[in-house]
């Protein structure tokens, strides 16, 4: 699984699961693609959007602000 970190000109810069970081072409992604999305490699090579995953991840980024911003 990558995560979209950032966009680049034509490139989508991802994250992946062991932290390094990894250039995709953004012709091989699909459309709509947003900053924080989950991308899963299908078998036929095309990237998927998980959208479970990218809705987790959204969850607890957001309670970990929540927690952060209520010790305050």
């Amino acid at each position: 699984m990558l995560i979209i970190d950032r966009f680049e000109g034509e490139y989508a810069v991802c994250e992946e699961e062991d932290g390094s970081l990894k250039k995709l072409p953004k012709v091989f992604l699909p459309g709509g693609c947003r900053e924080g999305d989950c991308l899963v490699l299908l078998p036929g090579g095309a990237w998927q959007v998980d959208r479970a995953a990218t809705a987790q991840r959204r969850q607890e980024i957001r309670r970990m602000l929540e927690d952060l911003y209520s010790q305050g």
